[in-house]
């Protein structure tokens, strides 16, 4: 297992153009505690999530599903701890080797929420429209389909009931940790974390804007915040979509039967600076500012999620970590993107253990700006 070492105080602004209305770009190191901080990324550098040199093994140990346990998509042996913090859109922390393409896991289903936001920017979705008005697929075909809408697939509470590329929703045993849906009931009036939906959610995205997300998200995300070409997003050897006669791959929103996306500590703090930015990038706006409010906003029947991201308002999500962040996350937290608007934080960290301690001490070491 390669952990490999910390720096901190690289000082490289990820973000180009002007600030807006041309105001001075701000220290970076202004109100942070550089002792700490080190001290804090270098203690998460040695804190390595045992047994991702094996993929394979490691995520047959993870799933607790009882049946349909086949992995159907890909997978990358894990290579050790790895992140990035920004402040103020520069980097100033490291550990681990941050350009290093990991899987992702659900951490994934934050990134498949700003595909969904550029479809919205561009008129083709609206949240609480049922999907059926603007998709034809037989998953929203019957009573129960028609009245699921775009908010109901995003934030998790469609309540749908099916098989999608061969996996039910009952097998996933994620649904009943902390749901708070009833069998049969309507799309709305319950929560549930359920890999199969998010994969709905996927294919209905995929069909709406007519191409594979990950060539939406390179050409209106990924290219104009400057990231790698080292990023890919998978699905499974047998999710296709037919689009106008073109069989176009459909990715997965995690990496609960594979795929998923990958990405480096680098690529996803990139990410983290262009929500934090609230959709802009060096002047340009990518995503409206209105999209990052919906994403933010609290789920009537799980306040602690709003659109595939996690919410700490009430501090349940990380209680150590400050009220005022919101992440992706996934495997648990050990993928994790933090964006903490009160501090202009990014915190990006791959493969180790206890993030909350690193979300805790890195926050202390910020002052709110």
């Amino acid at each position: 297992m390669h952990t490999g070492e910390q720096f901190t105080g690289t000082g490289t602004r990820i973000t180009d153009g002007p600030s807006p209305h041309n105001a001075p770009t701000p220290d970076p190191w202004q109100g942070v505690d550089a002792e700490a901080l080190a001290l804090a990324t270098h203690a998460q550098s040695a804190r390595p999530v045992p047994g991702i040199e094996d993929m394979a093994s490691y995520l047959e140990a993870q799933v607790s599903d009882t049946s349909h346990r086949e992995v159907l998509g890909p997978l990358l042996d894990g290579q050790g701890p790895s992140g990035v913090v920004l402040h103020h859109g520069t980097v100033i922390a490291e550990w681990g080797g941050p350009a290093r393409v990991e899987m992702a896991y659900s951490a994934t289903k934050s990134v498949l929420s700003l595909t969904a936001g550029i479809a919205y920017d561009d008129g083709l979705l609206r949240l609480d429209e049922p999907v059926s008005r603007s998709v034809d697929l037989p998953q929203f075909a019957d009573a129960h389909g028609r009245a699921v809408t775009w908010r109901h697939l995003l934030d998790q509470t469609s309540q749908w009931e099916g098989e999608l590329w061969s996996k039910p929703t009952s097998v996933d045993a994620q649904s009943t940790r902390e749901g708070t849906e009833s069998p049969g009931g309507p799309p709305g009036e319950g929560w549930a974390y359920n890999d199969v939906r998010v994969n709905l959610a996927a294919l209905a995205l995929t069909v709406l804007l007519g191409r594979s997300l990950p060539d939406v998200l390179r050409t209106r995300v990924m290219d104009p915040i400057g990231a790698s070409d080292t990023w890919s997003w998978h699905g499974y050897a047998n999710s296709f979509a037919d689009v106008d006669g073109t069989r176009v791959p459909v990715v997965s929103g995690g990496a609960h039967w594979g795929g998923g996306l990958w990405i480096s500590a680098l690529d996803l703090a990139r990410i983290g600076q262009l929500v934090l930015g609230q959709g802009s990038w060096g002047g340009k706006r990518l995503l409206s500012r209105r999209w990052i409010e919906e994403l933010w906003t609290p789920c009537r029947v799980k306040p602690n999620y709003g659109l595939s991201w996690w919410l700490n308002d009430d501090r349940t999500v990380w209680p150590a970590a400050p009220s005022t962040g919101r992440c992706a996350r996934g495997n648990g937290g050990a993928h994790l993107l933090w964006v903490d608007p009160a501090r202009d934080l990014v915190v990006s960290s791959r493969w180790g253990a206890d993030p909350e301690k690193l979300l805790a001490e890195v926050s202390q070491a910020v002052r709110p700006s």
